[in-house]
């Protein structure tokens, strides 16, 4: 899956989604740190990747629409802010997208689930 790493997940979140398999492209290293969240969505768009972000913003469907996108996966921690938390939902993240596509969703990565918005066409 080529992935787009949104700043906030750092450098060991990289490396565990990297391990994975996955073509990853982080804003830092594309020169997009600060950008606003509308450039790091073109940027996915154009680049046909699925972006993953700790920012819930991205979660706002009527801005950012997941059916024109690669996906989007918001990273919920559920608490405190730890590296453990960013792990376990990130490993938690990559187990359910071996076995189904993200593309065109957005899935919120919650504390022993993910949700997975529904299509806008059938609501």
């Amino acid at each position: 899956m080529k992935i787009k790493v949104d700043e906030n997940i750092g450098g060991t979140g990289v490396a565990l989604l990297r391990d994975g398999g996955h073509d990853d492209a982080t804003v830092h290293d594309q020169e997009l740190s600060g950008a606003t969240d509308d450039q790091v969505f073109d940027a996915c768009l154009s680049e046909n990747r699925t972006l993953i972000a700790l920012d819930r913003d991205f979660g706002h469907v009527p801005r950012f629409s997941p059916k024109r996108s690669a996906g989007i996966v918001v990273v919920e921690l559920g608490g405190p802010a730890s590296q453990q938390a960013l792990h376990s939902r990130l490993r938690q993240f990559l187990k359910v997208a071996t076995s189904r596509p993200v593309h065109g969703e957005l899935w919120i990565v919650e504390p022993g689930r993910i949700r997975v918005h529904p299509d806008e066409d059938t609501e």
